[in-house]
């Protein structure tokens, strides 16, 4: 996984060198985790354009997450659209990784203060194959978590609330000390939920099956629009609950997410998945996938804004 920063950083509005971009040690989402963040990426085109895809459906969602964090954005969703794209412009990036950041600032600490100042940022680096270059070719290997995704009730897991991650990162910790790529991560049930920042697929009988929305998962932007690839070309998909053995005797697995695209999963808990190779309708939707983002098919014009 390569990551280059970029030049400068939106924040509040003005641009600033990315050196100087800081805050203060006493910034309240810095010790309490409330606030939301977004990953959005920009692609060149096969037609030498630079265009970032479903922007609006990640700034819309970020309004969202900021709206479950009883957080005001100070500014709109074309306001917040316009400065992901000026940060491209600002920073000569043809392609690149967006991070916006709705966060609480300084200077008074204590859970309940509502009068710390809303801050937005907005990010811009270089970052390559979150899952590594080699993953998304050949796929990964993975285990099931010791850490369960936290319920719907104690988490609100429609929002990218940055607190929130914390339950993911030790997942992905323990994954990595254990010599694997990723977590994969049950629901208080033991139902399959989801990694630890990727939406889960299998494939069944030819069948692509993944966990509800009602399950503590995130909606992801990439899930939906592989399951919108999926239905468009036939395939049968099934939004419905399952669990970790049935990942166990899959003919195919993936994961789905802005970093990590679309990634075959070749090994879990030490079980081979399939053939333990890229199955045929993980490839097709991975090349599916590609082909609309970096724009060598026509379809889905709505899913890319132009820089």
């Amino acid at each position: 996984m390569t990551q280059k920063a970029g030049s400068f950083i939106w924040l509040d509005g003005t641009f600033v060198p990315w050196d100087d971009a800081k805050v203060h040690l006493l910034t309240h989402t810095l010790h309490y985790g409330l606030g939301a963040f977004e990953g959005i990426r920009c692609y060149r085109r096969a037609d030498g354009r630079s265009a970032v895809f479903r922007l609006v459906e990640h700034v819309d969602r970020l309004l969202r997450s900021a709206h479950i964090c009883t957080i005001d954005v100070p500014y709109s969703r074309e306001q917040l659209a316009a400065a992901c794209l000026e940060t491209l412009r600002q920073n000569a990036m043809a392609e690149g990784y967006l991070r916006p950041l709705v966060f609480l600032g300084d200077p008074l600490m204590g859970l309940g203060t509502l009068e710390n100042p809303t801050r937005v940022a907005i990010a811009a680096f270089v970052w390559g194959a979150y899952l590594g270059d080699e993953g998304l070719r050949t796929g990964i290997r993975a285990r099931v978590s010791s850490f369960t995704r936290t319920g719907v009730n104690s988490a609100m897991s429609k929002g990218k609330i940055c607190g929130q991650y914390v339950n993911s990162i030790l997942a992905k910790r323990e994954a990595h000390a254990t010599g694997h790529d990723e977590a994969i991560m049950l629901d208080q049930h033991g139902h399959v939920a989801e990694a630890t920042g990727e939406n889960l697929f299998v494939v069944t009988g030819g069948q692509l099956l993944t966990a509800p929305l009602s399950s503590p998962i995130l909606g992801g932007i990439t899930r939906d629009s592989v399951l919108r690839l999926a239905r468009d070309a036939g395939l049968a998909v099934r939004e419905e609950v399952f669990t970790r053995d049935q990942l166990y005797v899959a003919d195919e697995v993936f994961l789905t997410g802005t970093a990590a695209e679309l990634t075959p999963v070749r090994e879990i808990d030490g079980r081979r998945v399939g053939r333990g190779e890229v199955g045929p309708l993980t490839r097709q939707l991975q090349e599916a996938y590609f082909d609309v983002v970096k724009g060598a098919t026509p379809r889905y014009p709505e899913w890319v804004t132009y820089v």
